[in-house]
């Protein structure tokens, strides 16, 4: 290809326009390794840094792991920065005791600890963004490595250009072009760099891709490269249209309180499918930064439970502290661990003593508003719908009490011989597993179960043609 400087440099500041990677007065902190790919970067920032009006920052994390060859590294890059009138900040980190301190994958904790530098070093002189020198070559080992391991249309979309991480843009103005094209770069204008040995390390996965698999497959698609990008591409923009589209979806049709998402089973089986998975993983990360790696199966699992044919109750551990359960005609997905209202209700219990009083008293139970009304001397008061029920004020033994279930509660049903079970009638009724602990219901002085709101009064205390004590319970709007 033979890129010279204007070349690459036109097609690096064409890149940066496509996609939006800075404005003209940006302050860039370029991560700069001493490697070909990073001192390339480095040239190119600073040769287009006056046109864009550009303030450079080099950054340069010794890692600890290769101490001559860091060293050599981190000089290389000082006094090129000096040489090119760059700021110059480093750090030397001891990742070999750290990793042994912390047991983390060394992968993973250097990358922590060299983030960490980055933004410090982006807050200090107030950058917009932090430049990485991911190249081409770069994109589609990752593509094929995610490919490998059975990446998604996410997976697959490789690394982006720019992503937002603490307040600062994440940039790689490199991702079009090839490794040999900046090493070409490198020797036309005598840019600078020092070779990585552990590159060449089969122990590292991607080294094995890059070193083994990338070759042998090339052999049957000598473009295998630029074709893993271009997938690269096309899947990363599919992915942004299902992430907007499951982003609309969820404003649509999910119902939104702290620490949990609902939405109706009908509504979210509706969607094509490629959606319904999307939205569920949505919802996930929305509930918990830990979500990201949800399994295909477990997405799968929750998404067939939507299904009109699935049972009409159940509960799953969907990871990372979440539970989703089907009640009825509703999907919830929740943050707590426990049960499915996120804590154990059976642990939850509450009782609230109503004696007896002489006009209107409230009570806030159960997510309920509950009125409790005393009339003598009246006509009688005929329960109005579910929400009202009217009892022989003389017959019930105060003081009531509001309470949840507690196990065997029964309830003497009007027009039955003999009572019914509290847990039966919840079923009945269809009221949601994670609402019936909670539920409240209205009891005397004597344990009889007076009424279960909106669902059945008891035969005790019928209020008859001669009553003129009345005692009327009703629901209100909170």
């Amino acid at each position: 290809m033979g890129n010279g400087m204007p070349g690459m440099l036109q097609q690096l500041e064409k890149t940066a326009v496509q996609e939006k990677l800075w404005t003209k007065g940006d302050t860039i902190v370029a991560a700069v390794s001493g490697g070909p790919d990073s001192m390339a970067l480095l040239h190119m920032l600073h040769a287009i840094a006056a046109k864009q009006k550009l303030s450079i920052v080099v950054a340069h994390v010794n890692h600890g792991f290769r101490a001559e060859e860091s060293a050599l590294e981190a000089e290389l890059v000082r006094q090129y920065a000096a040489r090119l009138s760059i700021p110059f900040e480093m750090t030397e980190l001891q990742m070999p005791a750290y990793i042994e301190e912390t047991r983390m994958n060394a992968s993973a904790a250097s990358r922590e600890r060299r983030y960490a530098f980055l933004h410090e070093i982006a807050s200090k002189y107030g950058a917009a963004s932090i430049a990485l020198a991911h190249h081409g070559d770069d994109q589609a080992e990752t593509v094929l490595m995610r490919m490998l391991r059975g990446a998604g249309l996410t997976g697959l979309s490789g690394m982006a250009f720019k992503r937002k991480e603490k307040n600062v843009q994440l940039i790689r103005p490199l991702l079009r072009i090839n490794k040999s094209d900046l090493l070409q770069y490198c020797a036309e204008h005598e840019v600078p760099y020092e070779v990585d040995s552990s590159n060449n390390e089969r122990y590292y996965f991607r080294n094995v891709v890059r070193l083994d698999v990338l070759p042998y497959l090339s052999q049957f698609n000598p473009q295998l490269s630029q074709s893993l990008r271009r997938l690269a591409d096309v899947a990363g923009a599919e992915d942004d249209l299902l992430e907007r589209q499951a982003e609309e979806r969820l404003a649509e049709l999910a119902t939104l309180t702290p620490g949990e998402i609902a939405i109706p089973s009908s509504e979210l089986y509706g969607l094509h499918v490629a959606l319904q998975r999307r939205l569920i993983k949505l919802i996930l990360n929305y509930l918990s930064n830990e979500a990201d790696s949800a399994a295909f199966e477990h997405i799968e699992t929750m998404r067939l439970a939507a299904a009109p044919e699935a049972p009409s109750t159940w509960r799953f551990d969907a990871g990372a502290g979440i539970r989703c359960v089907r009640e009825y005609s509703v999907m919830r997905w929740l943050k707590q661990a426990g049960s499915a209202s996120g804590t154990d209700p059976s642990k939850d219990g509450y009782a609230f003593e109503i004696h007896e009083f002489a006009d209107c008293i409230r009570v806030d139970a159960g997510g309920l508003s509950i009125v409790f009304e005393h009339r003598r001397n009246g006509d009688a008061l005929r329960a109005k719908g579910r929400d009202e029920a009217c009892f022989d004020a003389s017959q019930v033994a105060f003081p009531l009490t509001v309470r949840n279930r507690r196990p065997g509660d029964r309830i003497s049903v009007l027009g039955l011989n003999g009572s019914k079970k509290v847990q039966d009638m919840f079923v009945d009724e269809k009221i949601a597993p994670s609402a019936r602990e909670q539920y409240p219901l209205i009891v005397d002085a004597e344990g009889r179960l007076l009424w279960i709101p909106r669902i059945r009064r008891s035969s005790h205390a019928l209020a008859e043609a001669d009553t003129t004590d009345f005692l009327f319970i009703r629901l209100e709007n909170e």
